[in-house]
């Protein structure tokens, strides 16, 4: 554990909510990142001193009945989508990447971007911190490939994508591929050969060339998106591409982006508004649901004119051609972020930032019942997911 690692020791976890039994790497680990530097109150986000966020280690063994079987005091932050996290498709590993720190400057924090880059052991009893990796500047969105060899981190304020291997369950850079705009997150195609990155503040998506681990952008095949893309997965075939935009907040026009990733010029072929904030955005590993926790206005100061209470979620299918159509909603609660879902894509889980509690869903015909209460967790959940598919 690095010196800064073992500053943030604080054991976060409540006897009640540890899993019993053997504890063994599996594909049914969800990680949970938990930032409790940030909170909320009538006028919108307050920064907090540092030292208390964690990552749990969520056991989904049984889907309806998730339980927390680690916790590991790393830093993490909401600041930046809530995909800066992910398990390897062997679920041996898991990585977190924390986008900023907390300075002091008088009696307030002011936010500075990190670069650090945490490695999880998961076959440990229990997960442990294995390793620190140095990436660049604000990472923030990451992806790792369905081979589980490579790595992608969108940088913020580095303006670029951060490459790393994976080989013998050791992770290290090889290069940074700079883009010239800020880079919020990242996805691969499942064939290896391709990316797309969310440039947020232009409102691009680029693409990369992925030969190996040699990662190049041509700024030619940069896409137009919607208002600030945030977040953005890939369909299990390879075939569609769909960024999740969060630009025109409070106008109910909060956009998915569904763009043909497939031939020499990939573009966008249909957009789709589930709602407002749809920040958290993830696609089943059986390819055929997508869901987004849309936020309607729960971060916002209680006299924005979009404040509300309580989000929604939307359960979506993935047609044909990347076609989706909203089948479902369900009541949230406050600022959801996080997003996963269960291996066998029947479940879903979503972490409500300021209610620091975690819903759980059944999918049954395109529609959407909620399982249990809410359960509370040890900290704020800023970020979900799972591993790798």
């Amino acid at each position: 554990m690095t010196p800064r690692s073992a500053a943030f020791a604080l054991c976060l976890t409540p006897a009640w909510l540890l899993a019993a039994g053997t504890v063994r790497a599996a594909t049914t680990d969800i990680l949970v990142g938990l930032d409790e530097k940030i909170t909320y109150d009538a006028n919108g986000q307050v920064n907090g001193a540092p030292g208390k966020d964690a990552v749990l280690v969520l056991d989904v063994a049984n889907p309806a009945h998730p339980r927390i079987r680690a916790t590991l005091p790393l830093m993490n932050s909401l600041l930046g989508p809530p995909t800066n996290l992910q398990i390897t498709p062997d679920g041996k590993l898991g990585l977190v990447a924390n986008s900023v720190v907390m300075n002091q400057e008088g009696a307030a924090w002011k936010v500075a971007p990190d670069n650090q880059l945490f490695v999880i052991d998961l076959t440990a009893n229990p997960p442990k911190l294995a390793d620190t990796v140095t990436v660049g500047k604000q990472p923030s969105g990451m992806a790792i490939s369905r081979k589980g060899d490579l790595v992608l981190i969108a940088n913020r304020a580095g303006k670029s994508v951060s490459v790393l291997s994976i080989a013998g369950g050791t992770v290290k850079l090889v290069a940074d591929v700079p883009l010239g705009q800020e880079a919020a997150a990242v996805a691969i195609t499942p064939d290896g050969k391709r990316a797309f990155v969310c440039m947020n503040q232009v409102n691009k998506i680029a693409v990369l060339a992925i030969d190996g681990q040699t990662v190049s952008y041509d700024k030619a095949m940069d896409i137009p998106s919607a208002l600030n893309p945030y977040n953005i997965e890939v369909t299990r075939d390879g075939k569609y591409v769909i960024a999740s935009n969060t630009g025109a907040s409070g106008l109910d026009a909060d956009a998915e982006v569904v763009i043909d990733a497939t031939g020499a010029h990939p573009h966008v072929i249909d957009l789709v508004a589930p709602g407002n904030g749809p920040e958290g955005f993830a696609i089943s590993p059986d390819g055929k649901w997508a869901a987004a926790p849309l936020l309607l206005g729960t971060g916002a100061p209680q006299s924005a004119h979009f404040f509300t209470k309580t989000g929604e979620l939307a359960l979506m299918s993935v047609g044909p051609h990347g076609k989706l159509t909203v089948t479902g909603r369900a009541k949230l609660g406050a600022l959801p972020e996080g997003i996963a879902f269960s291996p066998k894509s029947d479940y879903l889980y979503v972490g409500n930032y300021i209610d620091r509690d975690l819903q759980v869903f059944h999918i049954e015909g395109g529609k959407l019942k909620q399982v249990g209460p809410n359960i509370k967790l040890p900290g704020q959940p800023a970020s979900m997911r799972g591993p790798a598919s």
